[in-house]
């Protein structure tokens, strides 16, 4: 079979396969790559809180710089993952080639410049972060190697995102989980075998995302995927303009978490290395049980983008609601689970330190409240950017930790203690619904006016 006609029948099973099938078909390779990739960062604070309580804070201060890192790989890997995804529906081929290769080779860069900046001036951003005397060692360690990985995890970020946009979903898999079942054998040997501490669980981090780096880079050149060559790099201010368009909202969801987690840090400092670490534990572990809506959503994404391209509006709406029913129940059940096994879950990561399960525990239980109407946000944020929303998806994406969580971690700790540090996300969660709906809603009146005969394309 040719690159075109590999081609055709990809467009084909994207525009005509039933909605709910092809939803789930390309969900259950992202879900898994999710739960996989949650999963290995949890190991790592695992592993590190068989250290002590201050390196396990160390590793939710150095996550607000992954973020950052995150931040500029969804930059560019949405921002031309969800371009390419359009043009493969208008079945304008060599311009997604050109714009795969022009996102890919500027993470680089950008990876470079952040590598270069962050070990330059290794000590003061760590104390930026939140990092306290006894914190900052360890903090350091896993840093500078962190650092050292930043030009290609920015780049795998993209090269995940082109491929999941495009619907190959299950290379983008393939590379993500190899490397985080690798990083999970990699954290006891680095940390304890060779006595490298904090920094052997970032050893492992790196080493693990250059792996999958290069098993993404193979999986470009597979499947009628859109390969990755240096002579389509073609820099343009249009196209840099369609990256920030379809990207903003990746940029300011992850920049914002980075922000967010900066001052969570900042404010659960006041009450101890053991509430650092308690909020670090609460953090990934809700991210861990919300990975799964994660991956659903981005199985969704390459539905939505495709058939948008195509003007089937109603695959679209179809999509999306099937999408909205099946997160709802997934994560009340989930929410139910983290309610009732708190302590238990907590004292898994840190069983000798009573504080910091019971800030944990409390935390985690507050959260799990406003947990399920993450099953509306999340995806009408993507269906938002996925259909070149710009501003209404940005919105969306600064309001669950910038317009509403930060102005809350600076005012309820003040007001309510460490139980105004713990309140704030479960807050941010509802405020945001609430922002959501009208958003979401007023989009879907216009894919359904859209989609009748004669109407033009919004």
């Amino acid at each position: 079979m040719t690159e075109l006609e590999k081609y055709q029948e990809k467009y084909r099973q994207m525009t005509e396969t039933p909605v709910k099938r092809l939803v789930c078909r390309m969900a259950v390779p992202t879900i898994i790559s999710m739960l996989i990739t949650s999963f290995y960062n949890m190991a790592d604070t695992f592993f590190v809180g068989r250290i002590n309580t201050s390196a396990t804070a160390s590793v939710g201060i150095v996550f607000s710089l992954m973020a950052i890192i995150q931040a500029v790989g969804f930059l560019f890997g949405q921002g031309s993952g969800n371009y390419i995804s359009r043009k493969l529906g208008e079945q304008k081929r060599e311009e997604a080639s050109r714009m795969a290769a022009t996102g890919f080779f500027s993470a680089i860069c950008a990876g470079l410049v952040i590598a270069v900046v962050g070990l330059l001036f290794l000590t003061p951003i760590a104390r930026l972060l939140g990092a306290t005397d006894t914190i900052l060692p360890y903090a350091e360690d896993y840093m500078r190697f962190i650092l050292i990985g930043a030009p290609y995890m920015t780049a795998s970020l993209v090269l995940n995102n082109q491929l999941r946009l495009q619907g190959n979903a299950f290379y983008a898999m393939l590379g993500l989980t190899s490397g985080a079942v690798l990083n999970i054998a990699l954290d006891p040997l680095f940390i304890f075998g060779l006595h490298l501490g904090t920094g052997g669980a970032a050893l492992a981090t790196i080493l693990s995302q250059l792996v999958s780096f290069v098993v993404l880079l193979i999986g470009c050149q597979r499947g009628g995927s859109l390969p990755i060559r240096p002579k389509m790099f073609s820099p343009s201010l249009a196209r840099y303009r369609a990256i920030l368009g379809g990207g903003l909202p990746s940029l300011c969801r992850q920049g914002l978490a980075s922000a967010a987690i900066i001052c969570l840090n900042l404010a659960a400092g006041s009450y101890g290395d053991s509430a650092i670490a308690a909020m670090s534990i609460v953090n990934r572990v809700t991210m861990f049980a919300s990975s799964a809506l994660l991956g659903f959503g981005q199985g969704f994404q390459p539905v939505c983008g495709f058939n948008y391209g195509a003007k089937r509006f109603d695959r679209v709406r179809e999509a999306y609601w099937f999408c909205v029913r099946v997160a709802l129940v997934a994560l009340s059940l989930l929410a139910v689970t983290g309610f009732v096994f708190a302590p238990s879950i907590i004292t898994a990561f840190r069983g000798d330190d009573a504080q910091l399960i019971g800030i944990g525990a409390r935390a985690l239980r507050l959260q799990c409240v406003s947990f399920p109407l993450l099953g509306w946000i999340i995806p009408c944020n993507m269906m938002l950017q996925n259909i070149g929303k710009t501003f209404k998806a940005s919105l969306l994406s600064v309001a669950r930790q910038g317009l509403f969580f930060l102005p809350l971690v600076f005012l309820l700790p003040v007001w309510w203690g460490i139980f105004g540090v713990q309140i704030c996300q479960p807050i941010a969660d509802i405020l945001t619904f609430f922002l959501s709906v009208p958003l979401g809603y007023s989009v879907l009146r216009e894919l359904r006016e859209g989609s009748l005969p004669g109407t033009p394309a919004n």
